[in-house]
């Protein structure tokens, strides 16, 4: 996939702008939010987004738009033209609108803690050990950002999610003993939420299923089944069954190596005893 490059900051506004002349085109042709949604059989909640500025308008849905709207292809245009959005690879997107939707995730991790478990505190010094460096106004919109994407946890009906992390990232203490504690702290506040599973995988084992590296398994609503994995400066969005089966019997194989739940919870209040 293609390598993301360093973005400018007026993006978002670009994705504001895009989303303010969807709704100027909606509400000409006189349809709500929900109308337009009802007949084009996708959800408000998306037209809502890109309205607002929060989801990038895709190509797709903005040639729909202009049959279905009217408005001589000005959606396509303005897609087509549009810089990349910024904060987000292009190449993680999809993996992001995927996230946002999904009704289960399993997640293994051993480099760094998961986006979705991160304080605001952890994420902004994961992002100062960016090479090359990013400015501070940079980090910031990238920890809002990342913050953004937690709310994923506290959805209505919230996914069922199984976090598995190398023991390695517990130790590592990225901005210093206060940053670490606070994090610690706060894995164990999201381990009680509904849905969500947390188990450490601990140092010394003589037997490791996640060798390869990192990888997410998901499903969506319509129960397809995905994997994803990232590396420097690319990811793969992975489709193929027997491929996703792969990776599914890594999960299933980690799971039973980690420690369970109630040893993590263990393992968590140890290491906060320890400060």
């Amino acid at each position: 996939m293609s390598s993301p490059r360093r973005r400018s900051r007026r993006n978002a506004s670009a994705m504001k702008m895009v989303g303010a002349l969807l709704a100027v085109h909606r509400e000409a042709a006189g349809y709500t939010q929900r109308a337009l949604a009802e007949r084009l059989l996708i959800s408000e909640e998306l037209i809502a987004s890109i309205e607002q500025g929060r989801r990038p308008l895709k190509m797709d849905l903005a040639v729909q738009l202009d049959d279905f709207l009217g408005p001589n292809r000005t959606l396509q245009t303005a897609v087509e033209h549009m810089p990349e959005v910024d904060l987000v690879p292009r190449w993680a997107e999809e993996y992001m609108d995927l996230e946002r939707e999904a009704l289960t995730l399993s997640w293994y991790d051993n480099q760094v803690l998961p986006g979705l478990l991160q304080t605001p505190a952890y994420a902004r010094n994961v992002f100062r050990n960016d090479v090359p460096a990013l400015t501070e106004d940079e980090i910031e919109l990238r920890v809002a950002a990342r913050m953004e994407r937690q709310e994923v946890l506290h959805r209505r009906e919230p996914p069922t999610i199984c976090f598995i992390i190398s023991e390695v990232t517990w130790m590592d203490r990225l901005g210093g003993d206060d940053v670490h504690v606070e994090q610690l702290r706060h894995l164990m506040e999201l381990a009680t939420l509904p849905g969500v599973t947390l188990q450490v995988m601990p140092v010394g084992r003589s037997f490791h299923a996640g060798l390869s590296g990192p990888f997410i398994l998901i499903e969506t609503p319509d129960h397809q089944r995905l994997g994803y994995t990232e590396a420097q400066r690319g990811s793969q969005l992975i489709a193929d069954p027997d491929e996703v089966s792969i990776l599914e019997r890594k999960c299933a194989m980690l799971r039973t190596q980690a420690l369970n739940p109630y040893e993590t919870k263990g393992l968590l209040e140890n290491l906060l005893g320890e400060q």
